[in-house]
């Protein structure tokens, strides 16, 4: 259960008896967000550091989300009981122990461990959204978290550009050495900001865990799930496929993959500032649909130029940023809707829905993987992408109409 927003004192900056103010729960989602792709660009150098196949070393995206998608589930119920503060700050500091084992890993099969561990920062992402809920409600909601999110891409759309320099320079150790340094600083901030939001539920674990057949028999639930769920796994295959296109078939440097990443971001953060500007205005499902149409479009009209035999690392790397622009409309009010559906238990609908994405997502960036062998194209991952982002569509339209049955509105 979550405190009515009028019985929230203002936030006031630097005050643990306030609510955050939005720089802090950015800062939370962005390391979330750098965490997942800083180090791509080092993937091939990792392979050959390690003396381990490209496929395996792939497998640290896709291994972090599949734990991303299984700490969620228990997140949001944890913090619904013991508060979202509590559960941030030792999410955090496990993160930071986990971030020193990568640096420290002798060979590719510890690396993996600590980087799965590394997965628990997902809390960031997951209880930034809580406490947006827990502070305002539905299309509000929506919009803030629509601009808490284009703060957030600002640091993902950097991440890759820094992290191909900074392996070409020092090695993928100092991607880390980076993430731990930041890492430091945002525990700092929220030790010192981040007061609770949510009133705590005196319930048991496996009391808070009967209550998601009440999310599970939502059809608007699932809907939501769904969009967002098939729309970033557009984004996590690209994850998973874009360094091997960058590396193998466009023959280009690490740095330069990062600074073509960074395309992707921009399309985000114009995305993020139109929820954050018209969320309100035209309502959480118009504007789901509105993103996964354009991510439709952007992706369909690759498929045709790369059919045609006229794509290039430019052409690949530029048309995402159709993608990125269509999951910045789409995505925040997709979060806000999941979580809209039980409005008390905010932090356990966060939770599972981030798995339900974070899940999906994992299972396409081990796709996307899998899909793209030695000598292949880059066609395969494309049409994966479609195909995911059409999947989105179909589950937005499923949402509308539902939600005009059951005379709520679209």
């Amino acid at each position: 259960m979550t405190k009515p927003a009028a019985d929230l004192p203002k936030p006031v900056f630097l005050n643990r008896a306030t609510p955050p103010k939005i720089v802090t729960l950015t800062l939370l989602a962005g390391l979330s967000a750098l965490t997942m792709n800083i180090f791509l660009p080092s993937l091939p150098g990792m392979a050959a550091w390690f003396d381990a196949p490209y496929s395996l070393m792939q497998l640290s995206v896709a291994l972090y989300l599949a734990l991303s998608s299984v700490l969620q589930i228990l997140i949001g119920p944890i913090s619904d009981r013991y508060g979202r503060r509590k559960v941030i700050l030792a999410a955090l500091i496990l993160f930071l122990i986990a971030t020193v084992g990568t640096l420290l890993a002798p060979n590719a099969t510890v690396f993996l461990i600590f980087r799965m561990a590394q997965a628990v920062i997902a809390a960031g992402m997951v209880l930034s959204r809580a406490v947006v809920r827990d502070m305002v409600a539905d299309d509000e909601a929506a919009s803030m978290i629509g601009y808490v999110t284009m703060g957030m891409s600002l640091v993902p759309m950097i991440g890759p550009v820094i992290g191909g320099l900074l392996d070409e320079a020092f090695g993928w150790q100092a991607n880390f050495g980076l993430l731990l340094g930041l890492g430091l600083i945002v525990l700092a901030l929220t030790w010192a900001d981040l007061g609770e939001t949510a009133t705590l539920q005196r319930l048991s674990f496996a009391d808070q865990l009967r209550t998601y057949p009440g999310l599970l028999k939502s059809r608007r639930f699932w809907g939501y799930c769904g969009a967002a769920a098939f729309a970033s796994g557009c984004f996590y295959a690209y994850l998973g496929g874009a360094p091997y296109v960058g590396n193998q078939v466009y023959q280009l440097s690490s740095s330069h993959i990062g600074l073509l990443f960074a395309i992707t971001a921009v399309g985000y953060m114009a995305g993020n500032f139109i929820a954050g500007r018209y969320s309100v205005r035209l309502g959480m499902n118009k504007m789901v649909l509105i993103g996964t149409l354009v991510t439709t479009a952007g992706l369909a009209l690759l498929a045709v130029v790369t059919a045609l035999g006229q794509s290039s690392a430019l052409i690949f790397f530029g048309l995402t940023i159709t993608m990125g622009l269509g999951n910045g409309i789409a995505l925040p009010s997709a979060n806000a809707g999941i979580l809209s559906v039980r409005p008390e238990l905010a932090g356990t609908a966060s939770g599972l829905g981030g798995a339900i994405m974070i899940g999906g997502g994992a299972g396409l960036a081990a796709l996307a993987g899998a899909i793209l062998p030695p000598g292949s194209t880059e066609m395969p991952l494309v049409l994966l992408m479609l195909a995911s982002s059409i999947a989105s569509t179909l589950c937005i339209l499923a949402v509308i109409r539902r939600a005009r049955t059951l005379g709520i509105g679209a």
